[in-house]
């Protein structure tokens, strides 16, 4: 079996889409994915489960309803479960979510920006 690393800028360059995060691999019931951020993102919560953002390029920030937290390429954070928060990005910004096996990226809000789920780059 060859063994190979995953290459997270060539799977970066296989989609420009915002908003909609790619699987790049699985561990146990948990998936990495990769998602290209720009502008506002729709507010939102997740009751079952934490939602974990690594920036990979760029900035964001996640906005809550009593503050919000900014991050930079290099640095991480994990919004604990149930809390109403909105990603944004004023510039595209590239991040690897960690989440279990079938979580929907607008959580309980669905609406437009709603993606597949189990897209793999």
């Amino acid at each position: 079996m060859p063994y190979q690393p995953i290459k997270l800028d060539e799977k970066l360059a296989r989609f420009s889409q915002h908003w909609s995060p790619r699987v790049v691999a699985e561990m146990n019931d948990y998936q990495f994915k990769l998602v290209k951020l720009a502008g506002e993102f729709v507010w939102h919560a997740h009751a079952d489960t934490d939602e974990e953002f690594i920036v990979l390029q760029g900035a964001m920030r996640i906005e809550f309803r009593d503050g919000e937290v900014a991050l930079r390429a290099g640095e991480m954070f994990v919004v604990p479960k149930g809390v109403e928060h909105r990603p944004c990005a004023e510039e595209e910004c590239s991040v690897m979510l960690v989440e279990p096996r079938g979580v929907i990226n607008t959580g309980e809000a669905g609406g437009a920006y709603t993606a597949a789920n189990d897209v793999w780059v």
